[in-house]
């Protein structure tokens, strides 16, 4: 099946989750288009194809946000790839004054989980010197589901300095003694700010008891499976490991062992979820851990 026809039939789950059918409706437009479905916005006029109608009764998604931020809200409903292990509805929600904050829904027992540990990670996090992360304005529940809403983070089209990944994988691991990471460190999580700093979001695979430099090498690792296949991007994590963990004092031995450790960290996560997105890791793990000799 296409990506577009999954991305589809998981768009309908959603649609009846957070607009219940009522005989009352309000018309939407998938952008770009059917075939390339990415945002589902509020019809305007001079859309064109892609029409949906969604329920418009007295209990949405849109009545609960209203609510919650005291003015009205609509939505724009982001259309999921529907493989994801931690898939979820994720929604941006807009006032008269523009973007308010971004929704994430937990619509079931592993997105529940991963939405609270989320809203409690933030909640918990200190004042931070690099690393600007959002902030809770809201975690409740309706209808049965976890609903988080967070505050948007100003973005910008600055390049990240490498001095800056450095101070900010330092800083995340020092909120804990025995070493920690935010858990999904990929370039499609960070964002150079305006004043230096680095904005940081999704932080619902944060974790404790790791050593430094893991989120380094997940940078590296989800950067790398962007053009080589995952058995070589393993490979490459751990051959480059030195380089990439040298300004956290690590000598090249210890450096592959600790790529080692988090290559295993996070086949053990994706088998923990039930999905497998880089295939079985006796293709792309197995052959890595063969050519180190020792493991602690």
């Amino acid at each position: 099946m296409s990506d577009a026809r999954l991305r589809l039939r998981y768009l309908e789950e959603v649609i009846t989750l957070l607009f219940p059918p009522d005989l009352r409706t309000s018309a939407r437009t998938l952008l770009p288009h059917r075939l390339v479905p990415r945002r589902l916005v509020p019809r305007a006029r001079w859309h064109v194809g892609g029409r949906l109608l969604v329920g418009d009764g007295p209990d949405t998604i849109e009545t609960h946000l209203s609510t919650v931020f005291g003015r009205r809200v609509h939505t724009v409903v982001r259309v999921r790839p529907a493989r994801r292990a931690n898939r979820k509805p994720v929604l941006e929600a807009y006032g008269t004054s523009g973007l308010l904050g971004f929704v994430k829904i937990g619509d079931s027992d592993r997105a529940r989980r991963l939405v609270r540990h989320e809203a409690a990670t933030l909640r918990g996090l200190p004042e931070l010197r690099t690393v600007v992360a959002p902030e809770v304005l809201h975690h409740g529940s309706w209808r049965g589901l976890d609903v988080l809403v967070l505050s948007p983070l100003p973005i910008t089209t600055a390049g990240i300095a490498p001095g800056t990944l450095v101070s900010a994988v330092a800083e995340i691991a020092a909120l804990h003694p025995s070493g920690a990471w935010h858990g999904d460190f990929s370039p499609w999580n960070l964002a150079a700010g305006a004043d230096g700093r680095l904005l940081v979001w999704d932080w619902e695979r944060f974790g404790t008891e790791v050593p430094t430099g893991f989120d380094a090498l997940h940078h590296f690792f989800q950067s790398a499976l962007r053009r080589m296949r995952p058995p070589v991007a393993a490979q490459a994590c751990v051959a480059q490991a030195g380089r990439v963990l040298e300004p956290f004092g690590y000598a090249t031995g210890a450096a592959r062992l600790v790529a080692a450790r988090y290559l295993i960290t996070l086949a053990d996560r994706y088998s923990a979820d039930g999905h497998q997105p880089l295939g079985d890791p006796v293709t792309w793990l197995n052959p890595v851990l063969d050519h180190l000799e020792v493991l602690p």
